[in-house]
């Protein structure tokens, strides 16, 4: 999450939607960053309405601007994946080893499962009941994003590539991506509603 004082405007980082690569170009023009532990990193609207709103309108009597990014719900869930095999690395379990991309998914599209529940739905970040973030780009067309940013911000703005995820076969069949679309519906009619001019 990045704050930018002065110009009333709030970053809340969706997970795996290159909010690492917006706060390694932006951090330096914010007056808050908060990059750690995640939770706090990536305070969702829920949590910004509930708790870092209220303080920043009684310190400022404004209103501040949120802006976010979201990505294609099913390249999200690719990006998930690569991200937990990348981790795994790390894990001297490797919870992760042998599990293939068709498997995660299949995990994934259980409600009751704990990837669901632990990787949860980017429209749960985004919104919360009728109430959804001031402004949402997609990420696959994040030359708007950038756009919106060097207008409010005044400067001109080059977002790098960080944390590059594996390349890896994350390929479903028909029968598995009509099941992981349906369990992602409200992520995908979220993601219909915004594009060039709906951000």
């Amino acid at each position: 999450m990045l704050i930018f004082w002065d110009k009333r405007l709030v970053f809340l980082a969706t997970p795996k939607a290159g909010s690492t690569a917006v706060e390694a170009a932006l951090e330096p023009l914010a007056n808050v960053a908060v990059q750690r532990p995640a939770p706090l990193k990536h305070t969702d609207l829920q949590g910004y309405r509930a708790h870092i709103a209220p303080w920043l309108h009684a310190a400022t009597g404004d209103h501040f601007t949120t802006v976010a990014l979201m990505r294609e719900p099913l390249g999200w869930l690719r990006s998930w994946y690569r991200f937990r095999l990348r981790d795994d690395i790390d894990d001297p379990d490797h919870a992760m080893t042998g599990v293939s991309f068709s498997n995660f998914a299949r995990s994934y599209a259980d409600p009751q499962g704990k990837d669901f529940r632990v990787i949860g739905r980017q429209s749960d970040f985004l919104t919360h009941g009728a109430d959804q973030i001031d402004r949402i780009f997609r990420y696959e067309e994040i030359e708007d994003f950038t756009h919106f940013l060097e207008d409010r911000l005044d400067c001109a703005i080059s977002l790098p590539r960080v944390n590059v995820p594996p390349a890896v076969d994350v390929s479903l069949d028909d029968q598995q991506e009509a099941a992981l679309r349906q369990i992602m519906a409200p992520d995908i009619a979220l993601y219909e509603t915004l594009g060039p001019g709906k951000g």
